[in-house]
């Protein structure tokens, strides 16, 4: 796995969503037989409500896993990202805008919608984002986000620098709860071995 998938999708984790990464979506050619559009890098879905480490119940031993308010999550919705992952700067392929391409991936997850699946494609194409109405009640916001480098977070951007830094912070923040969890992610485990060691990780001025 791409280390930088490996990262954005060890932050996505443990921020509360479902995962799906490096996932193939395949078209048909003309003469019938069949090609790889795109890579689609990461999918991720989050059910709206805090998210807790441990048992929730357990007043004196809970833990409230993440609040991250780049995240941009909103009350009684559920968070639908649709990723592509750079090392460099923060774009976005056209093959991930194909509308195969959204459509296959959506298509996945399609009983969240109470709505037909191609008007949230074409929202996503026009604008990067889309909200519909929640089968059972409330929204899905469905987007479109690039992970990379970027001058700072949007509703479709994430930066590298804010991942490391955000999943520093959790290491930092609830350290005695994750101690017992192995983190054989490449990128996730060396943030956390140097989090361990007590090195400090800075963004350059």
């Amino acid at each position: 796995m791409d280390i930088g998938v490996n990262l954005v999708e060890s932050y996505l984790r443990l921020a509360g969503y479902l995962t799906l990464s490096e996932f193939e979506v395949q078209g048909r050619r003309p003469d019938g037989s069949y090609e790889t559009i795109t890579d689609v890098d990461i999918v991720a879905v989050r059910f709206p409500g805090d998210v807790y480490f441990g048992d929730p119940h357990d007043s004196g031993g809970s833990l409230l896993l993440i609040e991250d308010p780049d995240l941009r999550l909103q009350d009684d919705c559920v968070d639908v990202i649709v990723g592509e992952v750079k090392e460099g700067e923060a774009t976005i392929n056209t093959g991930l805008l194909d509308h195969r391409t959204l459509h296959s991936v959506l298509q996945r997850i399609d009983w969240v919608y109470d709505e037909d699946i191609d008007v949230v494609v074409d929202g996503l194409q026009a604008d990067g984002l889309h909200s519909s109405p929640a089968r059972g009640g409330g929204t899905v916001r469905t987007r479109v986000v690039a992970f990379g480098q970027a001058p700072e977070t949007s509703v479709n951007i994430i930066t590298h620098a804010h991942i490391i830094n955000s999943l520093l912070r959790f290491f930092d923040e609830f350290g005695e709860a994750l101690r017992p969890l192995h983190f054989k992610e490449p990128a996730t485990g060396l943030l956390r071995l140097l989090s361990k060691s007590g090195f400090e990780v800075e963004e350059p001025d």
